[in-house]
């Protein structure tokens, strides 16, 4: 059996972004789904995971789940014996950019939620093609199974998260840095930045994927996954 794999959606995100991935890997490991809900801070929302998780195990965080990742590594790195980052982001918000949520959270206090959650991860952000409607429809309703107290949450903790390019050069695991080729979010030169950050990281573009690789290529990601977990460890 292979050392546990712990799992962090992205925001607004539940156990459902990594169906196909549990489903699949499940069978070999043990899998585990931290939610990344519990606090107005990214530091905050690591405090609240860390005692709830294995001694040593891996971890895979996706777009929001990659930034916490990215805060529990810095908070505890003799605990993560690997890292994947998915669709993410290592860069604190800029003033300008911290200030522009805040439309968000006044929407989403005010009843409108769905319109709120179309803003933050819209058509663009996905790869074109038939599978793209089907995609949004499982994120909308998991949004609206969180809930608008979560949907603020989450934002200001978006707001207020550290630069974390310090943490990803002090990597010293089998890193695995994943982007879907039509992700506008949190593009693929974004990626290849990160990537270029972490010595021996392997950097993978999901072809016919965009910001939800995990469902719009899922047999895709959980080869790439089950070849990280499979790797080798660093030497420290």
């Amino acid at each position: 059996m292979g050392e546990p794999l712990v799992l962090l959606p992205g925001m607004m995100c539940d156990a459902r972004v990594f169906a196909p991935q549990i489903n699949a890997l499940s069978r070999d490991m043990p899998v585990t789904i931290a939610p990344v809900t519990q606090g107005e801070r990214i530091e905050e929302l690591a405090s609240a995971i860390l005692p709830l998780l294995p001694a040593r195990f891996a971890l895979a965080g996706l777009s929001m789940g990659g930034i916490v990742a990215m805060e529990i590594l810095r908070r505890a790195p003799e605990r993560v014996t690997r890292i994947a980052l998915m669709d993410t982001n290592p860069l604190a918000e800029t003033p300008q950019t911290s200030a522009a949520y805040e439309p968000l959270i006044v929407g989403a206090r005010s009843g409108r939620l769905d319109e709120m959650l179309r803003q933050v991860l819209r058509p663009e952000h996905l790869a074109p093609g038939p599978g793209r409607l089907a995609v949004l429809s499982q994120l909308a309703e998991m949004g609206r199974d969180l809930g608008a107290e979560v949907f603020v949450r989450q934002i200001r903790a978006l707001q207020r998260r550290r630069d974390q390019q310090s943490t990803l050069r002090k990597i010293t695991v089998p890193t695995l840095i994943l982007c879907g080729e039509h992700d506008t979010l949190t593009p693929p030169r974004r990626h290849s930045f990160m990537a270029d950050l972490i010595p021996y990281a392997k950097l993978e573009i999901i072809a016919g994927a965009g910001h939800i690789p995990t469902l719009e290529r899922p047999d895709i990601v959980t080869r790439a996954l089950r070849a990280w977990m499979r790797q080798p460890y660093v030497l420290k």
